[in-house]
């Protein structure tokens, strides 16, 4: 996710404020027991990351029932937690909280390009946070300052294969969309 800071104050936010202020609001913010979270502006990695990503996946989901987003689909992962993953894939009908169609509740597979500051966050509260969801089947944590994605796979509620990739030539295989990318797309142009 870009790059995150705590709002000044130590205010508590109801989620009816959090709502209230985002739809007001021209910038992206997340919310997390009652704290909201400023996002800033993500690097030239992060967006090729991001990108190239989403090209990977993305056409290789042609003919499925699926849905890809990027960046800015905001996610109900609780009652009290919102935010923007990287990117978003849906596997059949996505579900929205009311009207706006702007707030998804089953996402299928969740990708986090992690930055040195917000590293602590995606590896810790929002990976439990997703982990929690019943929809989400896999997890993927997509490092910027080196070639290395961790990825979460469900196993049943309680239990997840976890595995790191660190060589381009490796295959990523999302089994609950059917589909596998390689680490060399998802860093294509990218020098470390």
């Amino acid at each position: 996710m870009n790059d995150k800071v705590l709002s000044k104050s130590e205010k508590i936010y109801t989620v009816e404020e959090y709502l209230n202020f985002e739809q007001r609001g021209a910038n992206r913010h997340e919310f997390h027991g009652g704290k909201i979270l400023a996002a800033s502006s993500a690097s030239r990695r992060h967006n090729l990351i991001g990108s190239n990503t989403i090209i990977a996946l993305g056409s290789r989901l042609r003919g499925h029932k699926c849905e890809i987003y990027i960046n800015g689909m905001r996610v109900k992962m609780s009652d009290h937690d919102y935010c923007y993953p990287d990117v978003i894939i849906v596997k059949g009908e996505p579900k929205f909280e009311g009207n706006e169609l702007d707030i998804l509740l089953n996402p299928t597979i969740i990708v986090e390009i992690l930055s040195r500051s917000t590293l602590y966050y995606d590896k810790t509260e929002k990976l439990e946070a997703y982990l929690k969801m019943d929809s989400v089947r896999e997890y993927l944590l997509v490092k910027e300052e080196e070639m290395r994605v961790e990825h979460y796979a469900k196993q049943n509620s309680k239990q997840y294969m976890f595995r790191i990739y660190s060589e381009a030539e490796e295959m990523i295989a999302l089994e609950s969309i059917g589909c596998k990318a390689s680490l060399s797309e998802i860093y294509a142009q990218i020098q470390f």
